[in-house]
């Protein structure tokens, strides 16, 4: 798929690894998510909605326009 359809959220870690288990904290490393209060800009694919859905509860997710 052509990538300049997708749309691009902004993903931003609010609360620290020791709220997630190994698991969680997996994803966050996978989503570039090393440090409290990091933001990293994704496109929104099925993959990334997927492990921004696991860990919700440490996140906060906006849509960049």
């Amino acid at each position: 798929m052509a990538e300049k359809n997708r749309k691009k959220i902004s993903i931003k870690l609010v609360r620290g690894y020791a709220a997630a288990s190994k698991k969680q904290s997996k994803v966050l490393e996978s989503l570039g998510l090393r440090k409290t209060n990091a933001v990293v800009d994704h496109f929104d694919s099925p993959t990334i909605l997927g492990m921004v859905k696991k860990v919700e509860h440490l996140v906060q997710v906006q849509e960049l326009v």
